[in-house]
């Protein structure tokens, strides 16, 4: 598995390196084809926040499933121990999905159709107009409703797209690309 590593404002010895690469190696092997994990590395400088040091890790696979994490602690191996244990849950959980959709006979033996939505209950469904309107508009409708996304019509490019909350606090947008 190849591991990239980023790191702002912290430094990473060898042995740190070594030891994130062999939990990393023993978390890959939760779910097979790991071909390539992504390490982000930094600190906070807003002194308000008690555990400084952040990791985020993400992860491919060779069939287009991304899986990511991100933790913080006191100490640089306190963050990427916590991301660990976040990615082993996620990995488990993926594998348990893969398995339950391409092994009908299983499904019947659990129980389950699919574990995530017997826990969850059904789906809700919800139909609107979708209304055509500038990013700028759709963020105000957004706040408007308390809502962390919305989506709309992009009035410049006439695709659908998202006006969405990030996690940092700013607003992401999301456009489509429509192929014809």
């Amino acid at each position: 598995m190849q591991i990239a590593y980023r790191s702002r404002n912290v430094s990473i010895g060898s042995g740190q390196r070594e030891r994130m690469e062999e939990r990393l190696t023993h978390v890959a092997r939760f779910l097979d084809g790991m071909q390539k994990a992504e390490i982000s590395l930094y600190e906070e400088k807003n002194p308000r926040i008690a555990e400084r040091e952040v990791c985020e890790v993400s992860m491919h696979d060779g069939h287009g499933h991304v899986i990511r994490a991100k933790g913080s602690g006191f100490e640089v191996m306190e963050a990427f121990d916590r991301v660990v244990e976040k990615l082993e849950h996620r990995l488990e959980k993926l594998k348990g999905k893969l398995i339950c959709r391409s092994q009908p006979h299983h499904r019947a033996e659990t129980g389950k159709a699919n574990g995530s939505v017997a826990k969850r209950g059904p789906v809700k469904t919800k139909t609107f107009k979708i209304e055509s309107m500038t990013p700028a508009e759709a963020i105000l409708h957004m706040e408007l409703l308390s809502h962390s996304f919305y989506f709309f019509t992009n009035e410049d490019t006439g695709s659908p797209a998202v006006v969405y909350e990030r996690s940092d606090g700013t607003v992401g947008l999301i456009d489509s690309e429509v192929s014809v």
